[in-house]
């Protein structure tokens, strides 16, 4: 796959297994994931930034036949869900660990803390969150 050289950072931090978002040089708020100008205040310089992983996840929504995805399935359960990290980024992507049975229990303790979970996909270094363990729930 070819990696345009303005999201070559971006790809070579999640080989190495880190996040990296851009920072708003006027008013300090961070895209991730990165976009090279600020959607908070507008302002068009930013710069990289390594961020933690840490965050929350605020919603849980299953798959269905329209948005099941068999790549995700063969890596075990996953759903998708508002993940919000401690550095101010929100955004959707999939989350591993849940199911059926278990989305059902979880959804009454949200927010729930989450960590990444880095996948090959098709020769690049690919993110996902994870649920932190959560006594009782499997």
């Amino acid at each position: 796959m070819k990696i345009e050289k303005i999201v070559k950072p971006f790809y070579d931090g999640l080989a190495e297994h880190k996040l990296l978002g851009r920072k708003c040089k006027e008013c300090g708020a961070i895209e991730y994931p990165p976009r090279y100008a600020c959607n908070t205040c507008g302002y068009h310089e930013t710069e990289w930034v390594e961020l933690s992983g840490k965050g929350v996840l605020h919603s849980i929504i299953l798959p269905s036949t329209l948005n099941a995805d068999p790549w995700n399935a063969s890596l075990g359960d996953y759903a998708y869900g508002l993940v919000e990290l401690e550095e101010g980024p929100m955004f959707n992507c999939t989350v591993f660990g849940i199911n059926k049975r278990s989305a059902k229990k979880l959804r009454p303790l949200l927010p729930l803390p989450v960590h990444p979970l880095f996948a090959d996909k098709d020769g690049v270094t690919v993110v996902f969150f994870e649920i932190d363990k959560v006594e009782g729930i499997k």
